[in-house]
């Protein structure tokens, strides 16, 4: 344990600097809180100078003040290319008050100004309409990580300092924070870390001793099961604790001094004589009361050191004058006057403990992303296409095709190294085995004789954690470079919460011009839903689309081709999108392949259309439009639409594929929706529309309910229905099957007559054969397993 002032190389006046410097953050972050005038304490406070409504949280923001006046002794000492990440990101008042008193918050809000104005105006934003949140949001510079999102710090982390060898992020983690999944699982991210090429992470583990209302558990194990816990997971803990605040300052400063060494120590080894095994990084343990220096009692309850702390200590000071008493003072025992002058700047003396340009924490590049962003090289998908012999020919499965194209991407880029594709331990399982022609699986545990494909470095970073995958991804995006990634469709569910915050965090920036866009989040989802029957019902969920689609549109596209060209050509135009989510769905199956390479681009940059080769309308409205979106629903209409023509020829039919599925949103809710008029002349204005669709049903009804023929509009879908069966029973077991569409046909049409009721009852025992063929032979019947593409006669 460190802790004395005796322990440290740093001196007496230089901790004390940093101490004038985090009561400057602390006051500050008080401020924020309360006041809404009188931001020097010129005069004695008035209750008219405390704003109306106290929101915000003050419990984290000491420790967190602590640190980052800390760490800004030591970028400046070591001359460190360092970013902050606030895992407790309600601790927004110390994050706003840092970058306010290092600079960066003025420069990019001039308004902000570093002067009693600027200050009172500061206090104002804070939790106030048509101000700033209360944490570490979007709007604050030097954040990649909001407040919302807790549990994702140490994933973030990582994610920014994978091929950023110069970079350093400290961590702050919550304790709180420490109890999620996502978190406790992060710290094993260590393993993929390679000290030559990559950066460092620097875990501060923030041991307040409290959540909301409860202790957490970190803080209550004793100090050897904590110190044995963090070396578990291989980590080199250096402990400080305490809360006498000059013995601490000694205490962090020797412990920032000799966890830097160590990482630089690491890092020259590896760099110097090629020594990638695994090292035991440093990581800090750091345990102060909970809203330190702040109120010790607040009306005989205990304050200070417990979860009364958490928010506002002391609020209602309108109907209490003790508490309005409370906050001058405490305000007050930061000596406010020792730290700004009469103008109030801080004073030049203590401003000089930061860092200067990009070096502050505010300031860095790596923090705005997308001031860093390369493009991506990118070969000409075309090269990769699926040669078309004949409508339906069989492909290899459209993942498979699409991973050479992804592979080649990765060795065009292998220089700058800035692409990577994150997976939970399913990138061959999703057909993008190709990938590992080039690179390997990053993996810095042990490695034995008889492992495949991993190395210190690589391109592809797989966990068996949905959330690891996704936070490094994020976190590799926000610092300005390009991913991918892989998932079964059923368990990309797993990072809902994720997906949400990141979704949110790109809207919130696309909204201030002073941040840069970054890469889009580009998702791969395959082993999707219908083609998961030897997995059964648990691995059958396609909801993450309706998730997607909550978010606002400027930000959100979803994607479903069909077949492996139209894969190539959407993947193309997703990773040289900037700033959006792109999900992606796709099979890995073999398939019918339906276009030729010019045929889908053209298909995909329109992102919906008529299919004129499938059906046979002429130039009147047709009798029935069958609408697609999807692979295994594109199929199963064309099979159908392939017995309605032989079996009813004068029934004139409309096929429509549906690529992106934003197109069936008005115009005025989607940039991507048609207009009226070009959704009356696809789907008519009056006709029946047979839509079979990839994921639950009432997706599509969400998406058209405001158009002219929906009422028309008949959606077959996922309805929860699965078990282990055969590719084709999963169609049946949700009526998506060629059978029940084209019943679903005659149903609609009552013209068809008794030929339409003779095909009927021929489909009824179509389904009776496929159940009993099925039951009998453990696969489907050979005229569903050798379909082949006919136009009927």
């Amino acid at each position: 344990m460190i802790e004395t002032l005796e322990s440290t190389q740093v001196s007496p006046e230089t901790l004390q600097t940093i101490d004038a410097y985090w009561r400057a953050a602390n006051y500050l972050s008080v401020g924020q809180i309360y006041l809404s005038d009188n931001p020097l304490l010129k005069r004695p406070l008035r209750i008219e100078d405390v704003k109306k409504m106290l929101l915000g949280h003050w419990g984290t923001t000491p420790g967190q003040n602590f640190i980052y006046a800390h760490l800004n002794r030591t970028i400046k000492q070591n001359d460190l290319n360092m970013i902050y990440v606030s895992g407790p990101g309600h601790g927004g008042p110390a994050v706003v008050a840092n970058t306010y008193l290092e600079g960066s918050y003025s420069e990019i809000y001039p308004h902000i100004s570093q002067d009693e104005a600027g200050m009172r105006k500061l206090f104002v934003q804070f939790s106030f309409p048509g101000g700033i949140p209360s944490h570490a949001s979007p709007e604050c510079p030097g954040s990649i990580h909001e407040g919302g999102e807790l549990g994702y710090s140490l994933s973030h982390s990582f994610g920014a300092v994978f091929d950023n060898p110069d970079l350093i992020v400290a961590c702050v983690v919550g304790d709180g924070e420490a109890e999620t999944g996502p978190l406790a699982t992060a710290w094993h991210s260590n393993k993929f870390l390679n000290p030559a090429t990559d950066g460092a992470v620097l875990p501060i583990l923030h041991l307040n001793g409290f959540k909301i209302a409860n202790p957490t558990i970190l803080a209550r194990i004793d100090h050897e099961e904590l110190e044995q816990l963090m070396r578990g997971y291989g980590w080199t803990p250096i402990f400080v604790e305490g809360e006498d605040p000059m013995k601490m300052h000694a205490a962090m400063a020797e412990a920032l001094d000799v966890a830097i060494e160590q990482i630089r120590s690491i890092q020259q080894n590896a760099r110097e004589t090629g020594d990638t095994s695994r090292p035991r990084w440093p990581m800090i343990v750091l345990r102060s009361p909970k809203g330190w220096t702040g109120p010790k009692f607040v009306d005989g309850v205990r304050n200070e050191g417990t979860f009364h702390s958490h928010q506002v200590p002391l609020s209602d000071p309108d109907k209490c004058p003790e508490h309005l008493k409370q906050i001058e003072q405490w305000l007050r025992s930061y000596r406010p006057e020792e730290l700004f002058d009469e103008n109030g700047r801080l004073r030049q003396e203590i401003a000089d403990l930061a860092p200067t340009g990009d070096r502050r924490m505010g300031a860095n590049p790596h923090a705005n992303g997308g001031r860093l962003l390369r493009r991506l090289k990118m070969p000409d998908f075309r090269d990769y296409a699926v040669e078309i012999t004949q409508r339906g020919c069989r492909g290899i499965g459209d993942t498979h095709v699409t991973g050479k194209f992804i592979r080649d991407i990765v060795q065009l880029n292998e220089e700058h190294k800035n692409f990577r594709i994150f997976g939970p331990d399913e990138t061959i399982s999703n057909g993008l085995e190709a990938v590992f022609d080039v690179t390997r699986r990053q993996w810095n545990a042990a490695i034995v004789e008889d492992d495949e494909s991993l190395a210190p470095t690589g391109r592809v970073l797989e966990m068996l954690s949905e959330h690891q995958c996704e936070g490094w991804l994020e976190g590799y995006l926000l610092t300005g470079r390009h991913g991918l990634f892989n998932c079964y469709e059923a368990f990309v569910h797993i990072v809902d919460s994720m997906f949400n915050q990141h979704a949110k965090w790109l809207k919130v920036t696309s909204e201030l011009p002073w941040r840069h866009k970054i890469a889009s989040l580009n998702y791969l989802l395959a082993s999707h839903v219908w083609r998961q029957d030897h997995n059964g019902f648990t691995h059958q969920d396609p909801g993450f689309l309706d998730v997607v689609v909550n978010k606002k549109a400027e930000i959100v596209r979803v994607y479903l081709p069909p077949d492996a060209n139209c894969l190539l050509s959407v993947m193309d135009h997703c990773l040289r999108s900037q700033h959006y989510v792109n999900v992606v769905v796709a099979g890995k199956h073999p398939s019918p392949q339906w276009l030729t390479m010019d045929e889908a681009a053209e298909h995909c940059a329109k992102g919906i259309g008529i299919w004129n080769w499938a059906g046979n309308e002429s130039s009147s409205d047709p009798d029935v439009v069958m609408a697609c979106c999807g692979d295994v629903p594109t199929l199963e209409t064309l099979a159908a639409v392939s017995i309605l023509r032989e079996h009813l020829p004068d029934l004139t039919i409309r096929v429509v594929n549906v690529v992106d599925l934003m197109r069936l949103q008005p115009k005025s809710e989607h940039p991507h929706g048609l207009s009226d008029p070009d959704f009356d002349d696809l789907f008519t204005k009056n006709k029946h529309v047979i839509f079979a669709f990839h994921a639950y049903p009432w997706l599509v009804h969400r998406l058209t309910y405001r158009r002219t023929n929906h009422a028309n509009i008949h959606v077959r879908g996922y309805k929860e229905e699965g078990t282990i069966t055969t590719p084709f029973d999963m169609t049946v077991l949700n009526d998506l099957d060629r059978f029940h569409l084209v019943m679903d046909v005659i149903d609609r049409l009552p013209e068809t007559g008794e030929r339409g009721q003779h095909l009927k009852a021929l489909m009824q025992e179509k389904l009776v054969e496929h159940r009993r063929y099925i039951n009998q032979n453990g696969q489907d019947m050979p005229e569903v397993r050798d379909w082949e593409w006919s136009a009927g006669s």
